[in-house]
């Protein structure tokens, strides 16, 4: 057998992934929802960094949450962004290109590195009063 099918891809006998449909591996870090998601020679990850408070429960922590979404950027490491979502949820993302196959080795091992390399941001996003689980609309 050359491939065997498993979720939304196919394992080769040397343990390749190959994408039969836009897969995407969702796990959890600190609360806050993350993806991984796989296309050809790239692994692109992102994780909901926080939200900014709600201006009738706490007016008094907006000016300093968009103080520090204005900083931030200019502190990530290259190739990340942050982006400010229209409901005010704020998202990091960066990608990861393959060198060679895409396996699930190499896919946990994006996913695990991305987790721990954003906890001084949430720290940062954290301090500044954007909690995870919380979307403002």
């Amino acid at each position: 057998m050359e491939h065997l099918p498993h979720g939304p891809f196919l394992v080769a006998n040397d343990g390749s992934l190959t994408a039969v449909r836009q897969p995407a591996l969702r796990f959890a870090w600190r609360g806050r929802g993350c993806e991984a998601t796989l296309t050809p020679g790239l692994i692109s990850l992102g994780i909901q960094a926080g939200a900014v408070p709600y201006t009738v429960d706490q007016v008094a922590a907006r000016p300093g949450a968009f103080a520090e979404l204005g900083a931030l950027p200019g502190d990530l490491p290259e190739g990340w962004r942050l982006r400010l979502m229209p409901d005010h949820r704020v998202r990091l993302e960066t990608a990861v290109e393959l060198n060679g196959a895409a396996t699930a080795t190499a896919l946990v091992s994006a996913m695990v590195g991305f987790a721990l390399a954003t906890d001084p941001y949430l720290d940062r996003l954290e301090s500044a009063g954007m909690r995870a689980g919380t979307v403002n609309t």
